[in-house]
């Protein structure tokens, strides 16, 4: 089993009952423990759990040190952002400008747009515009700047400028964490900064989230919840994170 599909386990483990043995975690993948072990130490790491004495819980709030590598995280939670996906796509209305923003849930909201969707995609990500580029009823607008590699996420003062011209009529932003006193958080200063400057321009703005992200904590502050137009998630989320996010009116959007 690779490491990614582990990670994967593990977490939906931890989704399931809260906490987690090492032994019962090392039977059930048909590995050693001290893989598992290994796997905890990385995971909590990346914010996605806490060690315990023989085990792991969740660690909401906890603070997300670092993001995972684009390769594992495309193996993770596939078939929640498939879902998240669609579901996005499904507020966009022809003829609109949308901003689709950089992630592995951002290229599920791409793949997911109508084949008769026609209007006009503006993105920081290449592999949202490469997933759009056959798409004879799509626009697609790709801003300049520093290219992330993983993501192929461009950010710096071009993609800012670029966006300040910019006024769409509905955006999809990406999440490292979704916390209800934290906010909608991430990693990248630079990607924070075009993505503050996206939610400012946009008549709505969603995160996209699936529910791996809440009470993560990643390094930056994007924006509060209640500064959003709504949540697009895969299930109903913690009630702190509902309220967030619906005090001001927002919505939480479910497939």
């Amino acid at each position: 089993m690779l490491p990614t599909e582990r990670h994967a386990r593990i977490g939906e483990a931890l989704r399931a009952s809260r906490v987690v043995s090492t032994d019962d975690l090392a039977r059930e993948l048909g590995v050693s423990a001290e893989t598992i072990r290994r796997d905890l130490v990385l995971l909590e790491r990346r914010g996605m759990l806490a060690r315990v004495h023989g085990g792991a819980t969740i660690a909401l709030g906890q603070a997300a040190g670092e993001e995972a590598p684009f390769a594992e995280r495309t193996g993770t939670a596939a078939e929640a952002k498939s879902r998240i996906g669609r579901a996005a796509a499904g507020l966009a209305r022809p003829g609109q400008t949308v901003v689709i923003d950089v992630g592995t849930t951002a290229v599920q909201v791409a793949r997911a747009l109508p084949l008769d969707f026609s209007g006009i995609v503006a993105t920081c990500s290449l592999l949202v515009a490469a997933e759009l580029s056959e798409r004879p009823g799509v626009e697609v607008l790709v801003c300049g700047g520093r290219l992330r590699a993983g993501d192929l996420a461009l950010s710096n003062s071009l993609a800012q400028a670029f966006f300040a011209d910019l006024n769409p009529d509905v955006a999809f932003l990406g999440s490292g964490g979704v916390d209800a006193v934290a906010g909608l958080t991430d990693y990248y200063l630079d990607e924070i900064a075009t993505r503050r400057i996206i939610l400012r321009n946009a008549t709505r703005s969603y995160a996209l989230a699936d529910s791996s992200k809440f009470g993560l904590v990643a390094r930056h502050r994007v924006a509060g919840l209640g500064e959003l137009a709504g949540l697009v998630t895969e299930t109903e989320p913690p009630s702190a994170v509902r309220d967030a996010v619906t005090r001001e009116g927002g919505v939480i959007v479910l497939p």
